[in-house]
Protein backbone atom coordinates (compact mmCIF):
# COMPACT_ATOMS: atom_id res chain seq x y z
CA UNK A 1 0.00 0.00 0.00
CA UNK A 2 1.39 3.36 -1.52
CA UNK A 3 1.64 5.60 1.99
CA UNK A 4 -0.70 8.61 0.30
CA UNK A 5 -2.97 5.92 0.60
CA UNK A 6 -2.21 4.85 3.78
CA UNK A 7 -2.48 8.47 5.06
CA UNK A 8 -5.77 8.52 3.63
CA UNK A 9 -7.17 5.37 5.32
CA UNK A 10 -5.51 6.49 9.04
CA UNK A 11 -7.36 9.99 8.58
CA UNK A 12 -10.74 8.60 7.35
CA UNK A 13 -10.17 6.47 10.17
CA UNK A 14 -9.63 9.21 13.60
CA UNK A 15 -12.35 11.75 11.91
CA UNK A 16 -14.94 8.94 11.45
CA UNK A 17 -15.70 9.15 7.45
CA UNK A 18 -16.68 5.83 6.16
CA UNK A 19 -14.21 4.40 4.00
CA UNK A 20 -16.82 3.48 0.83
CA UNK A 21 -16.72 7.44 0.51
CA UNK A 22 -13.21 7.44 -0.60
CA UNK A 23 -13.46 4.44 -2.86
CA UNK A 24 -16.36 4.60 -5.14
CA UNK A 25 -16.17 4.81 -8.18
CA UNK A 26 -17.38 7.45 -10.13
CA UNK A 27 -21.45 6.89 -12.23
CA UNK A 28 -21.09 6.46 -15.54
CA UNK A 29 -22.57 8.70 -17.95
CA UNK A 30 -25.77 8.50 -19.23
CA UNK A 31 -26.84 7.39 -22.31
CA UNK A 32 -27.05 10.28 -25.13
CA UNK A 33 -28.82 9.57 -28.46
CA UNK A 34 -31.12 6.85 -30.00
CA UNK A 35 -30.49 3.25 -28.74
CA UNK A 36 -30.17 0.74 -31.78
CA UNK A 37 -32.75 -0.29 -33.68
CA UNK A 38 -35.05 2.84 -32.05
CA UNK A 39 -36.29 5.83 -34.77
CA UNK A 40 -33.84 8.91 -35.00
CA UNK A 41 -35.58 12.11 -33.98
CA UNK A 42 -36.42 13.50 -37.05
CA UNK A 43 -33.96 17.11 -37.56
CA UNK A 44 -33.77 19.38 -40.30
CA UNK A 45 -29.69 19.28 -42.68
CA UNK A 46 -28.79 21.23 -45.89
CA UNK A 47 -26.74 18.95 -47.61
CA UNK A 48 -23.03 19.49 -48.94
CA UNK A 49 -21.58 18.29 -51.88
CA UNK A 50 -17.95 18.82 -53.70
CA UNK A 51 -19.26 22.11 -55.21
CA UNK A 52 -20.74 23.59 -52.40
CA UNK A 53 -24.29 23.87 -50.32
CA UNK A 54 -27.52 22.65 -51.69
CA UNK A 55 -30.24 25.08 -51.73
CA UNK A 56 -32.63 23.14 -50.54
CA UNK A 57 -33.26 22.34 -46.80
CA UNK A 58 -34.20 18.69 -46.08
CA UNK A 59 -35.58 17.14 -42.95
CA UNK A 60 -34.56 13.27 -41.73
CA UNK A 61 -38.65 12.62 -42.22
CA UNK A 62 -38.20 13.14 -46.16
CA UNK A 63 -36.75 10.25 -46.65
CA UNK A 64 -38.90 8.03 -44.30
CA UNK A 65 -39.11 3.90 -45.20
CA UNK A 66 -35.36 4.57 -47.04
CA UNK A 67 -32.32 3.42 -45.42
CA UNK A 68 -30.41 6.98 -44.70
CA UNK A 69 -26.91 7.18 -44.21
CA UNK A 70 -25.10 10.02 -42.16
CA UNK A 71 -21.49 10.67 -43.04
CA UNK A 72 -19.21 13.27 -41.46
CA UNK A 73 -15.91 14.78 -42.55
CA UNK A 74 -14.66 16.43 -39.43
CA UNK A 75 -11.41 17.75 -42.04
CA UNK A 76 -13.11 18.26 -45.02
CA UNK A 77 -13.20 21.44 -46.61
CA UNK A 78 -10.80 22.60 -44.51
CA UNK A 79 -6.92 23.14 -44.82
CA UNK A 80 -6.08 20.43 -42.47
Amino acid sequence: MTHSRWATLVAAALIGVPLAAHTQQPAPPPEVGPKVGEMAPDFEFTGITRYGKLANAHKLSDFRGQTVVLAFFPKARTRG
